[in-house]
């Protein structure tokens, strides 16, 4: 009896099972390997009550809401300040710079104290609690809402079977995935180096054993002592090349400066639209991203305004609460723009609940500047997202714009030009020769021309136009003109 092999559908019915079968496993390895390699994060976020029960019943009454909350194991019942909502957007805002880091946020754990444990911050009961909670969501990576100090994050480590990273490292992070040129780069490392370097010690074994190296290590150099030596070195290496490139941002400032055109300078909380805004002025197609501080290297636009005079405008890293000095120092050659800036435009966003608080925490970095003394123009961006009756509300002294859907703009354009006093728009009358067709155009493309007319080879105008230009060419002025002295 002869074997026959089945033909027709029934046939390939194995085989579609088997390739099916295939791809579903080829599916779940797919699965396996993305979650392998997704980090789940523990946020620890801890609120230090002692700082509120300094405050006066006074203080706390002024700023209080109609609710009441407990604090720790206290009977009595306080009045809810803002202390309370100012930890729920520090909270949200942790959240969002572990997000941000490209973490999978697993679990938080809150504690309130009075005062933090000089040798784990938290306390060994809530140690244990982060213990269990990382073994129950098999997260890779503790991070807290505080700085660590090195003792507290030596003791923590050993602890927890996890990375223990705190608000700092965190921060420095997200710097290091958004730094695209060599200087963001060079910065972010060097306030890496600086952040690590009293925290070397404890950090393993090898750093405490002895060596007698030749070339790398000195005769009973410990290994610590060597990675503190090359981390120097480093340091001094990466600080020479910043100002290498310090020295050549000053020449090109230089050069501009030759012919003077201001430059206008983004400042504000991140995430608050300043990259948003600077494409919908400048019509550039930087990245706008609701990440924090998606814009890390400073962008240079020109920019006409509505007099037809030019200017410069920089988009600039935004700023946050408590931000590390550290960060600060490394990236005072990027924010050089700001300290050199004629005008600042200080980008709020409107829909945020902490729009006063983040206000305040940007005026704090700007006096870190010394440039708290600067000519600062409002800015409440992001309009779109804001009710008829709360746009109503917002301040009389600051332009209301969407970076999004280019609302206001014109009237920011306005507001930069009147804003810009140390090179004012002045009305002036002329009596320029045809011949001279050079001062024709030159106030044509710089300055808004009227009446004009004709008379022989004379031609006779009226200009509104920035004094640096229109003073360039007083010789042509009329005798009674609008500016006549």
């Amino acid at each position: 009896m002869s074997s026959r092999k089945p033909s027709g559908p029934a046939a390939k019915t194995p085989a579609i099972k088997g390739n099916r079968l295939i791809a579903a496993q080829e599916a779940t390895l797919l699965r396996g390997r993305q979650d392998a390699t997704r980090e789940y994060a523990v946020l620890v976020a801890v609120e230090f009550t002692g700082e509120r029960r300094r405050l006066t019943a006074v203080a706390l009454q002024a700023r209080a809401s109609a609710a009441v909350l407990r604090i720790d194991d206290d009977t009595t019942a306080a009045p809810a300040s803002t202390h309370a909502e100012d930890f729920d957007a520090t909270l949200a805002e942790f959240q969002e710079l572990a997000r941000s880091a490209g973490a999978t946020v697993a679990a938080v754990l809150i504690q309130r104290r009075a005062r933090p444990d000089p040798a784990t911050l938290v306390g060994q009961g809530k140690l244990e609690e982060i213990k269990a909670t990382v073994a129950s969501t098999g997260a890779s990576l503790v991070l807290f809402n505080h700085d660590l100090t090195p003792s507290q994050a030596r003791n923590i480590e050993a602890g927890l079977p996890c990375t223990v990273i705190d608000r700092t490292q965190l921060i420095l992070d997200i710097f290091a995935r958004h730094a695209r040129t060599r200087e963001g780069q060079l910065q972010v490392e060097l306030a890496q180096l600086e952040y690590q370097l009293p925290r070397l010690a404890g950090r393993g074994k090898a750093m405490s054993q002895l060596g007698g190296g030749i070339g790398t290590r000195g005769p009973g150099e410990t290994q610590l002592e060597t990675d503190r030596r090359k981390i120097n070195l480093r340091l001094d290496h990466i600080k020479g090349q910043i100002e290498s490139i310090r020295r050549i941002r000053r020449q090109q400032r230089q050069r501009r400066e030759a012919v003077p055109v201001p430059t206008v300078a983004l400042v504000g909380y991140t995430n608050a639209g300043k990259s948003t805004l600077f494409n919908a002025l400048t019509g550039a197609a930087v990245l706008a991203s609701a990440r924090m501080f998606a814009t890390l290297d400073p962008k240079l636009r020109q920019l006409h305004l509505p007099s037809r005079r030019q200017i410069l405008l920089s988009d600039t890293v935004g700023f946050i609460r408590n931000l590390p000095h550290a960060l600060i120092t490394s990236f005072r050659a990027t924010l050089e723009e700001v300290e050199r800036a004629e005008l600042l435009l200080h980008v709020r966003d409107a829909s945020s609940p902490a729009f006063e608080e983040q206000k305040q925490q940007v005026e704090r970095v700007l006096g870190e500047l010394d440039v708290a003394g600067k000519p600062v123009l409002q800015v409440l961006n992001k309009i779109d997202l804001l009710a008829a009756h709360t746009l109503a509300a917002l301040p009389r002294q600051a332009v209301p714009v969407s970076g999004l859907t280019g609302q206001g703009i014109d009237a920011l354009l306005a507001a930069i030009d009147d804003a810009l006093v140390a090179d004012p728009l002045i009305d002036a009358s002329f009596r320029i020769p045809q011949a001279d067709g050079a001062v024709l155009a030159a106030l044509e493309s710089g300055a808004i021309v009227s009446n004009q007319s004709f008379e022989g080879n004379l031609v006779y105008l009226e200009a509104r136009g920035p004094a640096s230009l229109l003073n360039r060419y007083r010789r042509f002025r009329r005798r009674g003109g609008p500016d006549a002295s």
